[in-house]
């Protein structure tokens, strides 16, 4: 996944320019074309009902075909159909995301039911996370204030760091990340900020949310035991093999692929972070790296390759994200960041070169820090 030259654009430059834009938001906005603001209510549901389809056809399909096939021929057609709805699902996580964002329609309710019901579908609390990812993008590239894949300094290394500082460990260790990241994130806040107390995106009464975003928490939550109970009934009858080989399999193939795709978005070596002497809104949205995940981009709804401008404009749908991304480069130049390395390989830069953050010598007076790995 994911294509391009020798040398991409991010590798061309030393680092992200350390001075503050010399741009403001609006000179960027009024760059956009302004029907890319426009959110179709038909449009936005003909990728509903794309994701939808494919949900079907591919489970007719393993229901029907693949779960008959004789061996060795099953095992060739199961992680096939795991990997192709793994990917829809991640498609549908997409477009939730963007119904957290109001990016859908111009009404919030449809964006809270389309959301609601496809974030359940596929086990994410909807409100909970469409309420710390919006504090997410309000302190994003924040050490002390952004919500997820907040960075380390070298002091606050736990101590068995040092013995992941290897081939095998840092391999174990994104493994681990792949495997149970996500849901791990969504349960013990694993990768988040640090709370005072215990955090979780299932309990309403998490730090992360304040008093009148609790009630949505409960709903949340119900929604996903509602769901969870109807997988254990279909269980009861089916049998546990048959509920693993046709959901939980893609499911998992979804959390690895929302890790995949967020880590890449928001780890770079040379992407800073900023304390809060540094840090504004403006520098934290633009501290976020554009991917090339080749077919993916597409079935992805263009989430990974125009994350940049995401993080700028919220409420543009996935649909005029790309026009609009081009629409702004120009006036971004080097604050731009694209980096078109192919994923096997962006993965493994960033599992040994990102392991915590610290000032270098351009930066020791300022709160201004990258990624290092040497202990």
């Amino acid at each position: 996944m994911g294509g391009g030259g020798n040398m991409t654009k991010i590798e061309q430059k030393i680092k992200v320019p350390l001075s503050k834009p010399p741009f403001i938001l609006s000179e960027l906005k009024k760059a956009i074309p302004p029907h890319c603001f426009q959110r179709s209510l038909v449009r936005s549901f003909s990728y509903v009902v794309r994701d939808i389809t494919l949900v079907f056809v591919l489970g007719y399909i393993a229901a029907n075909y693949i779960y008959v096939l004789p061996s060795p021929y099953n095992y060739l057609g199961w992680p096939i159909y795991w990997f192709s709805l793994g990917s829809v699902f991640t498609a549908m996580w997409v477009i939730a995301h963007e119904c957290g964002h109001h990016g859908f329609s111009n009404y919030q309710w449809i964006d809270d039911t389309v959301g609601f019901i496809f974030y359940t579908s596929i086990c994410v609390p909807y409100f909970s996370w469409k309420y710390s990812h919006r504090r997410h993008h309000s302190n994003a590239g924040s050490l002390e204030y952004d919500e997820v894949y907040v960075p380390r300094l070298k002091s606050e290394l736990r101590w068995f760091s040092k013995y992941f500082d290897n081939l095998p460990g840092r391999i174990i260790a994104f493994t681990t990340t792949l495997t149970v990241g996500w849901p791990s994130y969504m349960a013990i806040n694993a990768s988040g900020r640090p709370y005072d107390r215990f955090a979780s995106h299932y309990n309403p009464y998490s730090p992360m949310y304040n008093n009148r975003e609790r009630l949505l928490i409960y709903f949340s939550d119900l929604g996903l035991i509602a769901f969870i109970y109807m997988w254990y009934r279909i269980a009861m009858v089916k049998g546990l093999a048959w509920v693993v080989c046709m959901y939980v399999a893609p499911l998992e193939i979804m959390n690895i692929l929302v890790v995949v795709l967020t880590f890449l978005n928001h780890t770079h070596a040379l992407v800073p972070h900023y304390d809060s002497s540094e840090w504004d809104w403006l520098r934290g949205a633009l501290a976020t790296v554009d991917r090339d995940f080749g077919p993916l981009n597409n079935i992805c709804h263009n989430v990974t390759n125009t994350h940049v401008l995401h993080h700028l404009f919220t409420t543009i749908p996935h649909y005029h994200a790309v026009e609009a991304t081009k629409a702004i480069k120009p006036i971004l130049g080097d604050y731009y960041n694209f980096d078109s390395t192919p994923v096997y390989k962006a993965i493994w830069k960033n599992i040994n070169e990102c392991i915590y953050v610290e000032k270098n010598e351009e930066t020791q007076d300022r709160g201004v820090f990258w990624y290092k790995n040497k202990f």
